[in-house]
């Protein structure tokens, strides 16, 4: 099974966390901020992982530590689960729409972490949420993943369309990346025949 379960607690957030890269989309899901439980959900459901979040963070200063922290979870749950990527597809690419939005998510699970993040947000927040920690949790995620990943919006005017889209495009490439190809088998899908 891949899957994993992370725990973190430091003196800014107590994070439980676990994820099923063969599951069926199901969620549950407290963050402590209700835009980032939408988009956390959104990511399950368009990826087809099983996930559990639970975060008790320091939300009377902001949810910046939240967020990255969220993203280092996930980031470590989804390198756990992954394992030695035998037989993965390993790239994944989406062009998403979201009403008038636009994004494209590409994705390599090369054990290279970098983000490319070429999106501009028309608002700085959506409710209690400041839109920059949308990077920032992607950075955290990439980091501890060991993904190289590229988000570039195309087009869009509503900050809240966008940020789904985002989420959304990044499910649908996670997906595609972690699927068992079975014309690899028990191949690393590297011609050094090694991704770390």
């Amino acid at each position: 099974m891949r899957q994993a379960e992370i725990k973190r607690k430091t003196n800014e957030t107590d994070i439980s966390l676990s994820v099923s890269l063969d599951g069926t989309g199901k969620s549950t899901v407290d963050s402590g901020n209700g835009f980032m439980d939408h988009m956390l959900t959104l990511l399950a459901s368009h990826g087809r992982f099983d996930l559990s979040v639970t975060c008790d963070g320091d939300t009377n200063v902001d949810f910046h530590h939240s967020a990255e922290d969220i993203g280092i979870c996930l980031g470590k749950a989804f390198a756990e689960a992954i394992g030695t990527k035998r037989g993965i597809t390993r790239y994944g690419s989406v062009i998403l729409p979201m009403d008038e939005a636009l994004v494209l998510a590409s994705i390599d699970l090369s054990g290279r972490a970098y983000l490319a993040f070429d999106v501009e947000f028309p608002s700085s927040r959506v409710g209690d949420f400041d839109t920059e920690l949308v990077e920032e949790f992607l950075l955290a995620f990439v980091r501890e993943a060991g993904i190289t990943m590229h988000v570039k919006q195309l087009a869009g005017r509503n900050t809240h369309h966008i940020a789904e889209a985002i989420f959304k495009a990044t499910a649908r490439a996670l997906r595609a990346a972690v699927r068992i190809d079975s014309d690899l088998a028990d191949e690393i899908p590297s011609s050094k025949g090694v991704l770390a």
